[in-house]
């Protein structure tokens, strides 16, 4: 059984995290908060034994065996470094980091100290998408030429705070949800981005010059190119995911999303057929593989190169939406 710290009291643990840390066999010890009322409370909420305040109170808990990092961007490197260099395992927040330098010094501190490093990119592990890169790569629909990523949402209110103010913790949509965008794209097409378009726009709910939606382009190693929109600012949008062929077109409807939903259709020239899906909490998928990878049976579904990919390309959308200009991708291993 892994044995869990939380470092930060924040809503997506309470949402989604640690309910499939405990689904999956796992246990919760300790919750850090920097301030302490607030992690008292949080503990008692959630049948927490103990919450602290420290960094080092948590890495350093010999009843700690792994991390679940989910505080503001900025904070992510010193509290993956401390807790690599303490033997912790670590399953961090996307983005990783705000610069790849960063993000890199993550992955190879995990590395070097023999712990498991994960990413938290949820998206990878719906059924839709792994129905979508199944059928994709056993050539259901011939050779790959285009993608279009649909996941403009609206950001509720419990969740805007730091994403729309605090452009400094990495705030605004395209560090919040085109990572996402980007990881799920890797993971269905199976390939990498090389390059990257884009427009940003504040539409209104962004502060401090942050953008609240994205349009762009990326484009792969093969040639693909993939259209993708995010938002935090469309109440009555839906998601979808599309991946068009020489032979056929996947359409996922309602699948950028951390529910258990959604539909793929297959179209070819024998007409349409909806993709069989066994849908599964998606936070409990990433934590078996997180937890067999502890045990060393495998590894994480998203790793932490996975994460420096998907930063990657953030910082290359963020540099295209800000100089107009198309921006190389290179994760720089």
């Amino acid at each position: 059984m892994t044995r869990w710290g939380l470092i930060g009291a924040s809503t997506i643990a309470k949402e989604w995290v640690i309910g499939a840390i405990r689904a999956t066999g796992g246990e919760i010890g300790s919750v850090m908060s920097t301030n302490a009322e607030r992690g008292k409370a949080y503990a008692a909420e959630h049948g927490i034994a103990k919450s602290v305040t420290t960094l080092d109170e948590i890495v350093n808990d010999p009843e700690v065996d792994a991390v679940y990092i989910s505080t503001t961007n900025e904070l992510h490197r010193e509290q993956a470094l401390a807790a690599a260099k303490a033997g912790k395992h670590i399953l961090c927040e996307k983005p990783l980091a705000m610069s790849l330098d960063d993000a890199r010094a993550m992955v190879q501190a995990a590395k070097d100290a023999g712990v498991v490093m994960a990413t938290n990119h949820h998206l990878r592990n719906a059924a839709t998408h792994r129905a979508m890169q199944e059928a994709i790569a056993v050539g259901r629909i011939g050779k790959p030429l285009s993608a279009r990523v649909f996941h403009a949402v609206y950001l509720p209110p419990h969740l805007q705070g730091w994403r729309l103010d605090r452009p400094e913790a990495g705030g605004g949509v395209i560090l919040d949800i085109t990572v996402h965008d980007a990881d799920t794209l890797r993971f269905v097409l199976g390939e990498d981005p090389v390059e990257a378009i884009a427009f940003s726009q504040a539409g209104g709910m962004g502060k401090a010059g942050l953008e609240d939606a994205v349009m762009g382009v990326l484009r792969f190693k093969s040639g693909l190119i993939a259209q993708f929109h995010d938002g935090f600012t469309t109440k009555f949008a839906e998601t979808g995911f599309e991946v068009h062929g020489t032979e056929g077109s996947l359409i996922g409807r309602n699948v950028m999303t951390q529910r258990a939903i959604g539909t793929v259709t297959l179209r070819d020239a024998s007409g349409e057929q909806e993709l069989p899906l066994d849908h599964h909490n998606l936070y409990e998928t990433a934590l078996t593989a997180f937890h067999d990878a502890v045990a060393g049976k495998s590894k994480p579904n998203a790793t932490g190169e996975d994460g420096v990919w998907s930063l990657a390309t953030g910082l290359a959308v963020t540099e295209a939406a800000r100089t107009g200009r198309t921006v190389g991708i290179e994760p720089g291993f």
